[in-house]
């Protein structure tokens, strides 16, 4: 049995979840996220709460449904309420970020700047090395965060590159000259 499928999602004030067949809809003070529902997860709502259940708790997919669908409610419900948060750190000689209107314009090593163009559901700030996105929409922010990552991603010699602020880069000796006998 799905344990984050079984826990009864709170709706807190301020917050209007609208349920059609296919899909739902939250909205709240940062945005609104809608979401198609699969057939097999069947989402109650009552008082100001959201249960969830499938049709066969036997069969394995079904079970992994009922938390996913769980898990993505719960996320778009903090999303709108709360919003997200990532934070990108660029490390090397040279390396530079920097706002270019609403858009990150990096040198990062390469013979010309990228400019990353952010979307309308994420807002970049930069401050000295460091690269804050934040959104409503958990997915989105991943995405784009990866998509940044990847234009130049972290090497384990010297550790230069863009990686997320959490991350640990394992570092790895480099070449030894040898020893002449």
């Amino acid at each position: 049995m799905s344990r984050i499928g079984k826990q009864i999602i709170s709706i807190p004030e301020g917050v209007t979840v609208n349920m059609t067949d296919a899909s739902i809809e939250v909205k709240g003070p940062k945005g609104t996220l809608v979401r198609q529902l699969n057939d097999k997860v069947e989402v109650k709502m009552e008082d100001n709460s959201l249960t969830f259940d499938v049709k066969n708790k036997e069969d394995k997919k079904e079970r992994s449904l009922w938390g996913t669908f769980a898990a993505h409610l719960k996320n778009m419900i903090v999303g709108v309420t709360e919003g997200f948060k990532k934070e990108l750190e660029v490390n090397g000689v040279g390396y530079k970020v920097a706002m270019q209107g609403k858009d990150i314009k990096l040198e990062v090593g390469f013979s010309h700047p990228v400019v990353f163009k952010m979307p309308d559901s994420v807002k970049a700030s930069v401050e000295k090395n460091v690269i804050t996105l934040e959104s409503y929409d958990k997915e989105m922010l991943g995405s784009i965060a990866a998509e940044i990552r990847s234009i130049r991603k972290p090497e384990p010699y010297k550790g230069k590159g863009i990686k997320y602020m959490e991350e640990i880069i394992r570092r790895k000796a480099g070449k030894t000259a040898a020893k002449g006998e």
